[in-house]
């Protein structure tokens, strides 16, 4: 199955309609892919939704979009019956993680929201040093007094002390936050108990239009992983 092939899958998965050895596949390529992810938590509820038409009665208060026509609609039922049978359970437990996943970004650590008071939406950047291999992600919303910063790092080994900095367009630099990484690390999903990325955040006085990008530094100016803006 080809990368191409494992994205487009998401849909047939979460209706529990791919086979065991396709099913076993994308769910190694879920655990790296956060696109899957996203997609894979859009359809928690779809699930549900189309298999209480399977049943006499069981669609009171269901409503769809627009009403399928009978060959398509018997067959996506025919599929939720099977594959509820057959892996539901274990389907539906990587949906919630899925689901999970993506509450779990630095706009949720941040509660970056759209509000009255006039504030952008938020803008999110992603990075992944070929060197270091640390991967982060930059959650940035506009506000009164320059930006809000959320972060979210991975793959980074300590011990280590480090630092977020926004870089301006003129070169002048802003600390957002610092942090320490323990001897494990953060975001490593194989190691029991460093499984999570480091989730933080802070702020600077520089509004989105100001920035050129974002740098993950050590205390002592070793550059971990570089986010352009």
């Amino acid at each position: 199955m080809s990368p191409k092939q494992r994205h487009r899958d998401v849909g047939a998965y979460a209706l529990g309609v791919l086979d065991p050895a396709d099913s076993f596949r994308f769910e190694e390529h879920l655990a790296d892919c956060a696109t899957c992810a996203v997609r894979l938590s859009e359809f928690a509820g779809l699930e549900s939704a189309l298999a209480a038409f399977a049943h006499p009665g069981g669609a009171h208060g269901v409503l769809l979009p627009e009403p399928p026509g009978p060959t398509l609609l018997n067959q996506l039922l025919d599929a939720i019956e099977t594959g509820r049978r057959r892996n539901g359970r274990r389907r539906l437990q990587l949906i919630a993680a899925a689901a999970a996943l993506i509450i779990a970004t630095p706009v949720a650590v941040l509660g970056l929201q759209a509000q009255d008071s006039g504030d952008d939406a938020v803008r999110t950047y992603a990075a992944t040093d070929p060197a270091t291999g640390v991967s982060a992600t930059v959650a940035l919303q506009e506000r009164g007094w320059g930006s809000g910063v959320g972060l979210e790092l991975a793959r980074v080994k300590g011990p280590l002390t480090c630092k977020l900095v926004a870089v301006g367009k003129d070169g002048k630099e802003q600390t957002v936050t610092t942090w320490a990484v323990p001897v494990g690390g953060y975001g490593f999903p194989d190691a029991k108990g460093h499984e999570e990325p480091l989730r933080t955040e802070g702020g600077a006085a520089l509004h989105g239009a100001e920035i050129d990008r974002f740098e993950v530094r050590t205390l002592d100016g070793h550059r971990l992983v570089t986010i352009e803006a």
